[in-house]
């Protein structure tokens, strides 16, 4: 249960908040992340950002944006090591989220509950537009959510799907624009054979 974590929380201790910035591929979710880490560095906090091992598209260290904005990272292979690499952390990054396991939002619910702001990045939906991964469950935890979007290459609309041409029909593929455009609703399913 995610709300167990409150025997934890200790009198007189500022609460921390999860914030989840949601969207389609191409939608700035990780140029607004790095944006918010950058300006808690300048705040001279304390912080440390996370990132799926298996995302090593541009850097294996490095979380980085589309525009190839970065900032340095740790990768890991599962949530509960977030844990125990953030003791003494006020700020904790979360990038491509939707690529930990199911854990993450109990994670989040207990930095969040130690006085830590969580910050997720990730798509809420995957290419067939469905749910994804642990996001429905941060979205519902989240003190703050921040839905960006992308621009639809078919007709320039706010697109908040990520269309798949490539041919895989693996949930997880990592890849960029040879592999997925973003779409509007209307362009999304005007092409979608699912």
């Amino acid at each position: 249960m995610l709300f167990s974590e409150h025997n934890f929380i200790k009198k007189n201790v500022d609460m921390g908040s999860i914030e989840v910035i949601c969207g389609s591929m191409f939608s700035g979710k990780t140029e607004e992340l790095i944006r918010r880490m950058k300006r808690a560095q300048f705040a001279k906090l304390p912080v440390e950002i996370f990132k799926p091992a298996i995302d090593i598209r541009y850097d294996e260290q490095a979380v980085v944006s589309h525009d190839s904005n970065r900032i340095p990272s740790t990768p890991i292979s599962h949530s509960s090591a977030i844990l125990l690499l953030s003791a003494e952390t006020k700020v904790v990054g979360i990038d491509e989220a939707q690529f930990f396991d199911d854990e993450l939002p109990h994670v989040c619910v207990q930095l969040a509950n130690r006085g830590v702001r969580v910050i997720v990045a990730g798509l809420d939906m995957d290419y067939r537009g469905e749910p994804f991964g642990p996001i429905p469950a941060l979205l519902a935890v989240a003190e703050h959510v921040t839905k960006v979007h992308a621009v639809c290459v078919q007709c320039g609309a706010p697109a908040n799907y990520s269309y798949r041409i490539a041919a895989s029909q693996d949930r997880v593929l990592l890849g960029e624009k040879d592999s997925y455009e973003p779409r509007c609703r209307s362009c999304y399913f005007s092409l979608h054979t699912p």
